[in-house]
């Protein structure tokens, strides 16, 4: 039997990938619309909510995890001016407002809490008791809040026989029916930062080339987001930056989100199949997050690896685990079996990349 050649698999691929795309396209289309009206409603309800808008091209507010799953960051206002907490302070409160004997946990990694006064302007529905306790503005109770008036949206807009609230989950999901099925929608609640960059993400890493320091000046410039993703912890969330980022990827000539196309494909098609997938195409930029620094082909690999011997990549990872590097190789240069596994093989994406909000996504 004979194999088919380069030229037959690239064509094959591409084929896939073109109708992978106007399929998502298409349901975006039609899942904006309903995003759209539903937050237009929530808007009216509760001024503390800002509507999705429409957008006839690239909608950032909309990201796709899997051709039936989406996040979607709805912004709220009444919030500007943010600045870093300048001084800790220990949290006695269970969720309901009763004062606990011992403080709550620090938050970990990319989270944070997020207190009133860290705003020089600040709505006074932000500090009504339905949102904030002791001055915090408490992940779990905005949820608690836009939870309702989603729900209440849905019938206001008269679109129940279109969406419907999925009940016994900690996040707000609605699965919405589109002409290709049901999709799955995860609406988070996000405070937009865009004139600040988190003192958390300690990017880029150390000993990196790429990318230049006009350019991460230029991606930090973007500031970052809060997302309500738990109970009492901000979640920090770079999805503006990120795209800058990806959409950089192959400006040295190289074939890097080829294949990141080529990964999604074979996740859907053979890795994870179904409607409900473990691996989203979020892991697949992020790649494996403790096989970041596996790949040996590369210089900023080959640093890394040096650093790790003396207790620097150990660090690293303990200060912001998301953190990897970009693979800056040469496009003629082959690829070799990585020990990260499968999805660092192809695709390493670097840095600040936010984790999605729900484990298993």
């Amino acid at each position: 039997m004979k194999s088919p050649s380069t030229g037959d698999l690239e064509d094959y691929l591409l084929s896939k990938v073109d109708l992978r795309s106007r399929q998502i396209s298409q349901i975006v289309e039609e899942v904006q619309r309903v995003v759209h009206r539903l937050t237009t409603e929530i808007s009216l309800q509760d001024l503390r909510f800002q509507a999705v808008p429409y957008s006839d091209t690239y909608n950032g507010n909309i990201k796709v995890l899997a051709p039936s799953q989406l996040l979607v960051t709805v912004p709220v206002k009444g919030l500007a001016g943010y600045r870093e907490a300048r001084k800790q302070r220990w949290r006695y409160y269970t969720l309901q407002g009763a004062r606990l004997p011992c403080p709550l946990q620090d938050p970990e990694g990319l989270r944070q809490w997020l207190a009133v006064e860290q705003f020089m302007k600040s709505q006074w529905q932000w500090h009504e008791a339905d949102v904030n306790i002791e001055g915090d503005i408490v992940p779990a109770k905005v949820l608690q809040v836009f939870r309702k008036l989603v729900e209440n949206a849905i019938g206001t807009c008269q679109l129940s026989g279109e969406v419907s609230l999925l009940t016994q989950r900690s996040a707000v999901w609605v699965a919405v029916e589109t002409s290709a099925g049901q999709v799955e929608l995860e609406l988070v609640p996000a405070v937009e930062i865009p004139t600040a960059w988190s003192a958390k993400a300690r990017w880029p890493p150390c000993l990196t080339r790429w990318p230049s320091r006009q350019r991460v000046e230029c991606i930090k410039s973007f500031g970052f987001a809060l997302l309500a993703s738990s109970r009492y912890h901000w979640q920090q969330s770079f999805l503006q930056a990120e795209q800058v980022l990806l959409a950089q990827l192959d400006e040295d000539g190289g074939c890097r989100r080829k294949c990141l196309r080529a990964l999604r494909q074979m996740k859907e098609d053979v890795w994870c199949p179904g409607k409900r997938p473990v691996l989203t195409s979020h892991h697949l930029q992020v790649s494996a997050r403790c096989g970041a620094c596996a790949e040996p082909l590369t210089t900023g690999a080959r640093a890394c690896e040096e650093s790790r011997r003396r207790g620097c990549s150990r660090r690293r990872r303990r200060v912001n685990p998301g953190c990897m590097h970009v693979s800056r190789r040469s496009p003629s240069r082959p690829l070799r079996p990585s020990p990260a596994g499968p999805l660092s093989l192809l695709f390493v994406v670097p840095g600040f990349v936010s984790p999605p909000t729900s484990p298993l996504c």
